[in-house]
């Protein structure tokens, strides 16, 4: 049948034909392929970081992440990275930036982990015919003014260190640590002379101070035990223990720890703080080592859905390395080559890549936060710090936020949140403890507090009555069995040291020197603290810190009492001269008006003028006394005389009372009435050799060196009694305990106005100990506890025994009443005087009504 053969033949020629043509259809689409991706715009970037640090190894994944999302999306770009290691050596860096733009002729240069590679990167592209963008990783810690002129194509994505060095300011302020030490490894390159510099001001501004610069050499993997373990033995006057280590490299931070431990630095009473540079290499999962180390990172959001992605995806790269996440510093290598890629992709028109990404850069929000462009500069909108505490080995522990405008905050939830902090949150510190740490080389009984002793006032410190010893330092001053010393400094320390919250061993050497050689040998740490009657002055201050004074302190004068009666004229003295003339006139006023008035009708007024004058007189001037017996006549003269008797009744209680006064303060009043009165008549005072009051009389009030003799404790009452002295001056305390025991005798006490600072016990600067002495003073003060230990000490030396203070002290000159002046009183003689000229002139116009009458009576008769 010739149907199915024609219909088979025809099947298999066109096979024949439709099977060359798909041949050629799919090598053409094969060829067409490959010629696309033959034509993919290929851009080299060159990569220069550390590929054997943590940091390094971090940005390594991160990049390949982001150029493979990027290759993989994109089909007509294509991104390819070159890697090479610096090491952070700034020479390795500069020739591998010179071999990846001449050879590899990347199109931009990003990576460098220090400044010093940057500069020396820059440099390298500066010198190249057709520059090209260079993206740093680091920046400097303080910006140089021309950096932007200089190199016009670096772009700066590191932050500086001022807002890091804030922070550490803000941590050492929250603790109260007075005192750090600051440690560093030395790069050779002085890369760590701007933080150093902007730590030093920080620290500073919080009121501490860097006490110790420990310089660590760069360690190989092989260190030199001897030499760390030779630099970690601090000076013995250095008391510090915060430690701020402020930039090292991995092996060195490791071995640091490792023989701080070994030391017994890393412990109890100790502080240790890490830069972010230096937490970001640290393996999380254990460094036993650095426990309860506080640490410093960037905060970054984490929960959002880019983050997540990103995560998965360095989870996978990074399998080998430690399952912890990524650190701030494989973000921003992240958010470096996606803004590439977006510059890259973007760049339709004919604009160099510096102008694109400069435009990208100015806003943009990748995985480390918002960015802002500006000067060459990168930075972060808002950026807040997160303060990590090593807790078992581990970095994991998260505790406050940190922000450069409101500081520390449990959330980041608002700017006027409520959830402010005063410090960085629940630490466990060296030594798994909870308190917070002193930061201070505190006492132990191996190396006890060392404490002077002024024994120049008894009522201060003194020895117990029957206690000899040869030895020159006794151990614990507060020990109820053998105890040697008393007064009120003793038993004020003791009362301290049993309200205190740790022990405090001593050993105590009692002193003869002066108070300023004490606070000297304080200052210089021979010694560690001046327990006893320290004044508080400007001085003193710098040197020393002082705790809250438990006394007040002044210049006072002590004088005999005047021995020779009250002065000659003294009875005239309640009223001014001007009020005596004025009490004259009106006595004499109202006397012509008794005159006048009364005359008339009085037949004791008959007689010649010079008899009535002088009935008129006396008359007028029993009445001051109120021995006025004489019969009145005239109802006008009864009305003069009661105005008159009110007159007298006011003036007489006035100079009665002030002349008590006078006579009262006359009695108390010493020999010397001030200062001037000494210095002009050159006198001899005398005055406390052991103190500053020598100089302060010299210097401040001007007296003579040759006039002074020095007293002090043995003041005696012979030093009056013969005259040597005309003033003692003293301090407050010590010249009311002497009048306590001699006011009996005939002295007075006078309160100069010249104030100082108080008594205090006075420590090593920075020492954490002088601010619990002083919470504990303040304590004793609001309880009254200072008080009964005052009165027992200054007014009964000593004694339990309550007695009434048997002294009565005068204040100042200013104290003395005055004389009463006439303008108190001037109202009331105005009143008398018009009384009496009213009552004159109705007594003249009833004068001349009867005159006339009788005149009209007379012209009638006529």
């Amino acid at each position: 049948m010739p149907f199915p053969f024609t219909t088979a033949n025809r099947d298999q020629r066109l096979g024949l034909i439709l099977f060359p043509l798909l041949i050629i259809y799919l090598l053409f689409n094969l060829s067409y392929a490959v010629e696309a991706e033959d034509e993919k715009n290929v851009t080299n970037i060159g990569a220069i970081i550390d590929v054997n640090s943590r940091i390094g190894k971090e940005q390594k994944a991160a990049m390949e992440i982001a150029a493979d999302n990027f290759n993989d999306q994109s089909n007509t770009h294509e991104l390819i990275l070159h890697f090479r290691d610096s090491g952070r050596d700034p020479f390795l860096a500069a020739s591998a930036a010179k071999e990846l733009i001449n050879e590899k002729k990347v199109q931009v240069v990003i990576g460098m982990e220090t400044w010093q590679e940057v500069v020396t990167v820059a440099d390298v592209v500066q010198n190249v015919p057709d520059q090209i963008p260079v993206i740093s990783f680091a920046s400097p810690a303080i910006t140089p003014p021309l950096i932007q002129r200089r190199w016009p194509f670096l772009i700066r994505m590191g932050s500086d260190g001022y807002d890091q060095m804030k922070c550490i300011g803000d941590i050492v302020s929250a603790y109260n640590w007075k005192r750090v030490v600051v440690i560093y490894e030395d790069d050779g390159y002085g890369g760590d002379v701007g933080m150093l510099a902007l730590l030093s001001e920080r620290i500073r501004n919080v009121g501490s101070k860097i006490e110790y610069r420990l310089v660590l050499p760069r360690l190989s993997s092989s260190p030199n035990w001897d030499e760390l373990e030779g630099l970690l033995q601090l000076p013995h006057d250095v008391q510090s223990r915060a430690f701020i280590v402020l930039q090292s490299s991995l092996p060195t931070v490791t071995h640091l720890f490792k023989v701080a431990k070994k030391n017994g630095l890393v412990g109890a009473d100790s502080a240790w703080i890490i830069t972010e540079s230096i937490t970001s290499l640290l393996d999380p999962q254990g460094n036993y080592d650095m426990e309860g180390t506080l640490g410093i990172k960037t905060y970054y959001a984490n929960n959002t859905s880019s983050y997540a992605r990103f995560n998965k995806s360095f989870q996978t790269k990074h399998s080998e390395e430690d399952k912890s996440g990524p650190g701030i510093y494989a973000l921003r290598a992240y958010d470096v080559i996606s803004i590439l890629t977006e510059a890259i992709s973007s760049n339709t028109i004919n604009i160099s890549l510096q102008e694109s990404l400069a435009t990208m850069l100015s806003n943009y929000e990748g995985l480390s936060g918002k960015f802002q462009f500006e000067g060459g500069k990168v930075l972060l909108d808002s950026r807040a710090f997160r303060i990590i505490n090593i807790v078992d080995g581990k970095t994991d522990t998260e505790l406050n936020f940190w922000r450069p405008r409101f500081g520390f905050s449990e959330t980041l939830a608002t700017e006027s949140d409520t959830n402010s902090s005063r410090d960085v949150g629940n630490v466990t510190w060296p030594g798994n403890l909870i308190h917070a740490s002193k930061g201070w080389a505190m006492p132990t009984f191996e190396k006890p507090m060392r404490i002077l002793l002024p024994t120049h006032h008894k009522n201060f410190v003194r020895r117990i009555e029957g206690e000899k010893s040869d030895e020159k330092t006794y151990e614990d001053l507060c020990t109820d069995h053998k105890r040697i010393y008393e007064g009120l400094s003793i038993e004020l320390f003791c009362m301290v040291v049993n309200n205190l919250s740790y022990p405090l061993p001593n050993i105590f050497r009692e002193f003869s020197g002066t108070y300023n050689d004490a606070v000297e040998l304080v200052y210089n740490k021979t010694y560690d603290a001046v327990i006893g009657d320290t004044t508080v002055i400007a001085a003193r201050i710098d040197k020393v810190d002082f705790t809250q004074p438990y006394i007040e302190s002044g210049l006072s004068m002590i004088a005999p009492d005047k021995s020779n009666g009250e002065s000659t004229w003294l009875f005239m003295k309640p009223f001014t001269w001007q009020m005596w003339v004025a009490t004259c006139a009106i006595l004499i006023y109202t006397m012509l008006i008794v005159w006048f008035l009364e005359g008339p009708s009085n037949p004791e007024f008959d007689g010649p003028l010079k008899s009535q004058i002088a009935t008129a007189t006396w008359f007028t001037f029993s009445s001051l006394f109120f021995a006025h017996r004489e019969k009145i006549y005239s109802n006008l003269t009864r009305v003069v005389f009661v105005v008159w008797l009110f007159v007298v009744l006011i003036l007489t209680s006035s100079y009665t009372a002030n002349l008590s006064s006078m006579l009262t303060i006359q009695r108390l009043s010493p020999n010397v009435t001030d200062i001037d009165m000494l210095k002009r008549t050159n006198s001899f005072v005398g005055c406390d050799g052991s103190s500053f009051v020598q100089n302060y009389l010299e210097n401040v009030l001007g007296f003579n060196s040759s006039n002074f003799k020095k007293v002090g404790s043995d003041l005696t009452r012979e030093d009056f009694k013969n005259k040597s002295l005309s003033a003692v001056f003293l301090e407050l305390p010590y010249a009311e305990a002497f009048m306590n025991e001699n006011c009996s005798e005939g002295y007075t006490l006078t309160k100069a106005s010249y104030s100082f600072g108080g008594f205090s016990f006075a420590f090593q600067k920075g020492s954490p100990i002088a601010r619990d002495f002083s919470r504990v003073f303040l304590q004793l003060l609001q309880d009254g506890n200072m008080t009964e230990l005052q009165n027992k000490w200054l007014q009964n030396n000593g004694t339990i025994k309550q007695v009434q203070n048997k002294c009565t002290n005068n204040a100042t000159n200013s104290d003395i009443p005055e004389s009463l002046r006439l303008e108190s009183f001037w109202g009331l003689f105005v009143i008398s005087g018009a009384i009496s000229t009213l009552c004159l002139l109705l007594s003249l116009a009833i004068l001349v009504k009867k005159y006339r009458q009788h005149q009209q009576a007379s012209q009638g008769i006529v």
